[in-house]
């Protein structure tokens, strides 16, 4: 079998699309790929980051305090889902990324200040978990891209 006769592996179709979340029939390119991978990672680190703080807010204040924050934090990683799904139609004609997510947090922070269980503060915090998601992971990129230039001659 000479090179020209080599199996070639198809391009990720909806199947991987799917297994990110995101439901899409057009092939994904290599900065798609990159993308997903982005997403995937972010979403882990701020999942792993509510679970640590939830239980810390437990036990050094009330479970209703961590609730919120839970409450908050579930909001922030639907406006991470939110965020994502509108970058990636980006690039297929839309040329501006929706407002619309913005709606989640006022809505959340208008029913706490209606509903006398929940509380604003706990809540809002718990939504910017995901804003700490992206400040560990641009310092650990940082971190990783000075490193491999030490080592560099």
């Amino acid at each position: 079998m000479s090179l020209s006769e080599e199996p070639i592996d198809p391009t990720p179709t909806t199947r991987q699309d799917a297994q990110s979340g995101f439901e899409d029939t057009e092939p994904v390119d290599s900065s798609m790929q990159e993308f997903y991978q982005l997403y995937q990672e972010l979403l882990v680190i701020t999942l792993v980051l509510t679970g640590i703080i939830f239980v810390s807010v437990w036990i050094f204040y009330s479970l209703n305090i961590a609730l919120n924050y839970l409450l908050g934090a579930c909001t922030g990683v639907l406006y991470l889902r939110m965020l994502a799904k509108d970058v990636e139609r980006l690039g297929r004609g839309k040329q501006q990324l929706s407002k619309t997510r913005l709606a989640l947090l006022i809505i959340l922070i208008l029913l706490a200040s209606r509903w006398n269980q929940l509380q604003i503060l706990p809540i809002f915090l718990g939504f910017l978990t995901y804003k700490a998601t992206l400040i560990i992971y641009v310092v650990r990129v940082a971190f990783i891209s000075d490193s491999s230039k030490l080592r560099q001659p």
